[in-house]
């Protein structure tokens, strides 16, 4: 049976195969140490996990509103005033989405005409490019030098609009690299972004798991401008370890908002009842679990950077954000005499010689790196580095 162009044009994510292989050797008996998850290892935090109780109690376990539940886009509402100084309409410019990505599915779906081009920052995060592809859209990646901490440059952006140009992505804190854009970045790429009529996909999902003195900002609180133009994509999943709840959000422009909820009214139906309960718990309830986890976090990356600075064989820009250092094995390639072409055939070699599970560099549009995942107990990642500097050792000997 012939399957249609947009499926086989589809590149599987990355990120979940290489859990997936890492999980069945584990079955196996072996004893592989995950650091390709994008996921925090701690558990939903208990007043969270009681609210979905206290709501499948009461009965709220059937069909939603497609765009999610009143109360939950009140609480994303206050949320987005409260951390980020943005005031929406939770009636008619919030909807919530199956995860964030189901946010970005849905947007892409909406604003995209065929040959429309995205402008995608690249390390990207791997689902943009495929997501874009779908809606028939033409992602035109553009290159953050790593000197330059892999962030974009307004010349950068303004040089790849075309006249076909219909938006451009912003991550931050970024997923593979952790890096974070200062407000004063934010500015001038904005001006570009007002100057050349561009929407702004601002993909948020990091912005509390920060670890150095830098203030996450949304591009949409700049300006007048730039909040009539942005969409903010964020969701519950990362700050509040709630990745299998697949709560996310976006706010942005009421017409956007409302073709992105009549296309769900197609698809999914709604957010999961139950797990929207829980994410006003998380949103609206205490935050200490959050601070805490923040805590964990920036203690393993600290770890982890300190770790890597007696790694010669490889660099890594540090991280100001997220749970990613994204590692360049430029010099490491060279030095493997041929053993390791790229990315991807390190990383298997990783997996298949000291049983350590990372990302190739090349699911995020750079064959020169791998990323590692610092979401996992200190005792894991001493064994996962310990034997990361024992197969780079070998490799540059």
């Amino acid at each position: 049976m012939k399957l249609s162009q947009r499926v086989q044009q589809l590149a599987p994510s990355t990120t979940l195969a290489i859990t997936a292989k890492a999980n069945a050797m584990k079955k196996q008996g072996l004893d592989v140490i995950g650091l390709g998850a994008g996921e925090p290892d701690f558990n939903t935090p208990r007043h969270i996990l009681d609210e979905a109780i206290d709501a499948m109690e009461k009965g709220y376990t059937k069909y939603t509103a497609s765009g999610g539940i009143l109360e939950l886009k009140e609480a994303i509402a206050e949320k987005l005033e409260r951390d980020n100084q943005l005031t929406y309409d939770p009636k008619t410019e919030i909807t919530v989405t199956v995860g964030a990505k189901g946010a970005l599915y849905n947007l892409f779906q909406v604003i995209l005409d065929p040959g429309d081009e995205v402008i995608v920052p690249a390390p990207y995060w791997v689902s943009y490019i495929e997501q874009i592809k779908l809606a028939g859209g033409v992602p035109v990646v553009v290159e953050g030098a790593e000197e330059n901490q892999f962030r974009i440059t307004p010349a950068q952006l303004e040089a790849a609009v075309t006249e076909k140009t219909k938006a451009f992505i912003l991550n931050s804190p970024s997923n593979p690299t952790g890096v974070l854009y200062p407000k004063e970045e934010l500015d001038v790429l904005g001006k570009v972004a007002v100057d050349k009529d561009l929407l702004i996909v601002s993909d948020e999902i990091y912005e509390h798991l920060i670890y150095d003195p830098i203030d996450h900002v949304s591009i949409a609180s700049l300006s007048p401008e730039l909040y009539a133009r942005t969409i903010v994509i964020n969701g519950v999943s990362k700050t509040y370890a709630m990745t299998g709840w697949r709560i996310g959000y976006a706010a942005g422009p009421a017409s956007i908002i409302r073709s992105m909820i009549d296309l769900d009214s197609h698809s999914t139906s709604n957010p999961t009842s139950v797990a929207q309960y829980a994410a006003i718990a998380a949103l609206s309830g205490t935050q200490e679990p959050v601070y805490e986890m923040i805590a964990a976090f920036r203690e393993r990356r600290d770890y982890v950077m300190e770790r890597l600075k007696n790694m010669p064989a490889i660099s890594c820009v540090r991280p100001n954000g997220a749970f990613y250092a994204f590692l360049n094995i430029e010099k490491l390639l060279t030095a493997s005499g041929g053993n390791f072409e790229n990315s991807d055939e390190l990383s298997k070699a990783l997996l298949e010689e000291e049983l350590v599970a990372v990302v190739p560099g090349s699911a995020f549009g750079s064959d020169r790196h791998i990323r590692i995942s610092y979401a996992t107990s200190k005792m894991q990642l001493e064994k996962a580095l310990d034997r990361l500097e024992k197969f780079f050792e070998k490799q540059d000997a």
